[in-house]
């Protein structure tokens, strides 16, 4: 059947349509009061489309059609249809990466962290949190106070001692059967989830019944224990409640645009105050045929078929779709639902403001590219799933050449900033020949054995410059130390392009990778991060390499052995000394006839040099 049949076919009911490409693969996911109207309009000649319109229907070779009931139920199923598929043609909503949830994992011995990214794994996972900062202060009190494990070693209770963690009394240590029964641990993995379901009432009344229970039996350290739970329970639950207050339940939109370019702000108000933002951006829209009315009309629908939704939403103008979607949004709130575009007042006033915040992370985004480090930190802590904010990152390069003059570089960032005073570099003393594997063990044992040894800070999250043989070789070297709860990390390069980093590897969770994005600043601190080690490891191996050319050449002198070259370095302290030294200072070392010798030599090498 030729699309003119099938277009004739079509129904005059509302639905959805699917246009596909000559591959079958779908290009653009649309909805419509009337189907047969509609689809036929893509193909009328003399129609007046827009670029993108026209770019499109060169690329029609087919399409399928959803019949539904009405246009909301059209609108609802569009959304999901274009989150599923992710048509080129359709107008994507990304992912800002700001609002983390926090994920507590299926395992057996379930872990909390934070994430940005949502799984059919399993796991329960609660968010997204508003502000983005909360998240990671409910996980720190998650880890203090209920004290479930942030490492990612299998748990099989026979472990002979416990890692720090559970020193600092942020580990129940399941890994060690005695200090920690499964029942017990159960225990505290089912307070996190009702805490972070917000039953903190129902929290606090089981954890003062355990604390009766054990006072009662006199063990007052424990009745302690849960009567400080409670307390914490109850206190967050009074911040909760001021968050998620439903009397002014409003989020305000705005966008700054300049050409295929868009920045846009959600304000989220609640009790009258600003208590959260997401930011969004677009690199690819079409410059010349931009349609905010469309734009705002996907967008919202895409973003609150799976969010919160709020009983207002303030927009900077009226679009196409609003009372379909108010009616959509008002069925999953169950409460009416209102879409306003304010002319004047302070609803207007905070759309305004809401506009100037847009165009200020386009400038940062965009121009500026320097992001708040701190946010940086967060979003990476939520990439990776890491228990810990990464305050202290450290990384790790080989260099070599076919395993002669082998040496790790080693650096270190603070607070999102390199501490240069802190890099260090190895010389790999156990390996012979090209193993990077072995090198990287040895690296990464040796350097986190001396800060043991020398009770000096350890960092939250390791980057391991390789794959997954390199990121297992550093996770031995851990393991043998005990520190398994520090998070590895391998920075994956394709095999063509040595310096772009294209995926990340978080050792535990190989068959998970994370693409990486380079157009986002969270990544263009990673690969600085790992730019900076590359450059130590071969910096360091070049001056090794050149050292020991420029020794060889010293000891191919008449006279000049290995015992006359050590006592020239340890007497002149570098190459480069000794080669402008004089005859009168290299006598006293080796002797006259062989000071002429090695003078000599080396006025002839820059005799040469000057050509």
């Amino acid at each position: 059947m030729t699309l003119e049949e099938k277009i004739k076919s079509l129904p005059v009911s509302a639905g959805v349509y699917i246009h596909k490409n000559a591959d079958g693969k779908i290009i653009y996911v649309g909805k419509a009061k009337n189907l047969k109207n509609r689809v036929r309009s893509y193909f009328q000649s003399g129609k007046n489309h827009d670029m993108k319109t026209r770019e499109l229907v060169k690329r029609i070779a087919d399409f399928e059609f959803i019949v539904v009931d009405n246009e909301v139920e059209a609108l609802v199923l569009e959304s999901n249809l274009i989150k599923l598929h992710k048509p080129r043609y359709n107008i994507k909503l990304k992912d800002d990466k700001h609002y983390p949830h926090i994920k507590v994992t299926s395992e057996p011995f379930p872990k909390a962290v934070i994430t940005r990214r949502i799984n059919k794994d399993g796991a329960n996972y609660y968010g997204p949190f508003l502000p983005a900062n909360l998240a990671s202060k409910t996980l720190d009190l998650i880890n203090r106070t209920f004290q479930l494990r942030t490492c990612d070693i299998e748990i099989d209770g026979k472990l002979p001692r416990p890692c720090l963690e559970f020193h600092l009394k942020r580990c129940l240590a399941p890994c060690v059967k005695e200090l920690c029964k499964p029942d017990e641990y159960r225990e505290a993995v089912r307070d996190v989830k009702l805490l972070l379901e917000g039953k903190n009432k129902q929290l606090a009344d089981e954890l003062e019944q355990r604390m009766w229970q054990f006072a009662e039996k006199q063990n007052y350290e424990l009745a302690a224990k849960y009567r400080d739970l409670r307390g914490t329970v109850l206190a967050l639950g009074e911040q909760q409640k001021m968050a998620t207050s439903p009397d002014r339940d409003v989020d305000i939109i705005g966008f700054y645009r300049e050409k295929q370019r868009l920045a846009l702000q959600l304000f989220t108000m609640r009790e009258g105050k600003i208590v959260g933002r997401r930011e969004f951006f677009w690199e690819d829209l079409d410059e010349v045929d931009f349609n905010a009315s469309e734009f705002l009309g996907e967008v919202l629908a895409q973003y609150y078929s799976t969010d919160y939704v709020p009983l207002e939403i303030h927009v900077p103008q009226d679009f196409e779709d609003r009372e379909v979607l108010e009616k959509a949004l008002t069925a999953r709130r169950g409460r009416r639902v209102k879409i306003l575009d304010p002319k004047r007042g302070m609803k207007a006033e905070m759309i305004t403001l809401v506009e100037n915040n847009a165009r200020i992370a386009f400038e940062q985004r965009f121009r500026v590219l320097k992001p708040d480090t701190q946010k940086l930190l967060e979003e990476l802590q939520a990439i990776l799933e890491l228990p810990h904010l990464p305050e202290r990152i450290e990384s790790f390069d080989i260099s070599n050449i076919q395993g002669a003059d082998n040496v790790a570089g080693i650096v270190v960032f603070e607070n999102g900033k390199p501490a240069r005073a802190e890099y260090r570099r190895l010389i790999i003393k156990t390996v012979e020949g090209a193993n990077d594997f072995a090198s990287m063990n040895e690296a990464v044992f040796r350097r986190y054995k001396r800060l043991l040894n020398e009770e000096k800070p350890l960092p939250q999250l390791i980057f391991i410059d390789g794959g997954k043989g390199q990121l297992s070789a550093a996770a031995a070297a851990m393991q043998s130390l005990d520190l398994e709860a520090i998070t590895l990390v391998g920075l994956v390069k394709p095999p063509k392009h040595h310096n772009q980093i294209s995926h990340l590897l978080r050792f535990g969770y190989e068959d998970n990778p994370i693409k990486f994005e380079a157009g986002l600043p969270v990544f263009r601190l990673v690969q600085q991060i790992r730019d900076e080690t590359h450059k130590t490891a071969v910096e360091y191996h070049r001056k090794r390499r050149e050292m020991r050319d420029f020794t060889s050449e010293l000891t191919a002198i008449e006279g000049v052995g290995e015992k006359r070259k050590m006592k020239l370095l340890r007497n002149l302290g570098s190459i480069e000394r000794i080669a402008k030294a004089s005859i009168e200072e290299l006598t006293p070392l080796v002797g006259l006839k062989t000071a002429r010798l090695v003078a000599e030599h080396f006025e002839r090498q820059r005799q040469l040099a000057k050509g």
